[in-house]
């Protein structure tokens, strides 16, 4: 998969506050980008200590849009507070960010961050990738003839929340998650998506396989999430804490 790095590099540097991460997500982490694909860049920034004690409104989430690079590309990133406070939410969105391995830019705060937020994983996470099913799946049933897209996200999701389940970690790409599930459709599937476009239609005669399919997973994710070990409650609230007010007073001056 080709990632046009030095183009990414250019809209980090374009970021209107310092970064403590910069990762790529969407298609391109959950590998299946079409050659059409925009990319999604998320991450966490740094807000310096005047604005966010000043008068003015927080800009908690900044979100910064380059057309004039060559590539279709969206930088998203929240300010460190609402970013781990997200974690401490039980957020597997921004879990995913945080461990994508598609790293654009990074830190050493970032590293130590990955290694805090392992104690922020709850079996109570499998909540968040149920809910972020049944919105795909609301996606996938709008169209009079359903897409590819929204059917592989669905899939990616649930499988995610599985393994996450099963592990206490972030897999978000489908092709590792498959090899615990075995399922030649999704690789036909993620082939379609690949050599397609952003629009590609299934067939009309595989929908209710498939709606089936994802039955089955969702109710094995409720299943599994009911019956894991995984701890209660985060764990992680104090070492976060920490970082962030070490974060505040070497970036933001």
């Amino acid at each position: 998969m080709y990632l046009p790095y030095d183009k990414l590099d250019t809209a980090i540097v374009q970021a209107p506050y310092p970064l403590l991460f910069a990762t790529i997500s969407g298609a391109h982490l959950y590998g299946f980008p079409s050659k059409d694909s925009d990319f999604d860049l998320r991450g966490a920034h740094i807000l310096k200590r005047d604005e966010i004690i000043g008068l003015y409104d927080l800009k908690d989430t900044i979100d910064f849009t380059n057309m004039d690079l060559g590539i279709e590309l969206d930088l998203v990133t929240h300010d460190i507070t609402k970013f781990f406070s997200m974690l401490l939410k039980r957020n597997g969105y921004v879990l995913e960010q945080l461990y994508s391995p598609l790293i654009v830019h990074t830190s050493d705060e970032h590293d130590e961050l990955k290694e805090i937020a392992k104690g922020c994983v709850t079996r109570h996470h499998y909540h968040h990738y149920s809910g972020f099913y049944k919105s795909q799946l609301k996606k996938l049933l709008k169209d009079e003839q359903p897409k590819v897209k929204p059917l592989l996200y669905a899939f990616r999701v649930l499988f995610t929340g599985l393994h996450l389940m099963r592990t206490g970690t972030i897999e978000a790409n489908i092709l590792n998650l498959n090899q615990d599930h075995k399922l030649p459709y999704i690789d036909d599937l993620v082939q379609q998506k690949v050599n397609g476009d952003e629009k590609g239609y299934l067939e009309s005669d595989q929908f209710d396989f498939f709606l089936n399919e994802l039955t089955r997973f969702h109710e094995m994710l409720l299943k599994e999430g009911e019956a894991s070990t995984l701890r209660e409650e985060p764990n992680c609230k104090i070492q976060i804490n920490d970082l962030l007010l070490r974060l505040r007073n070497s970036y933001g001056v």
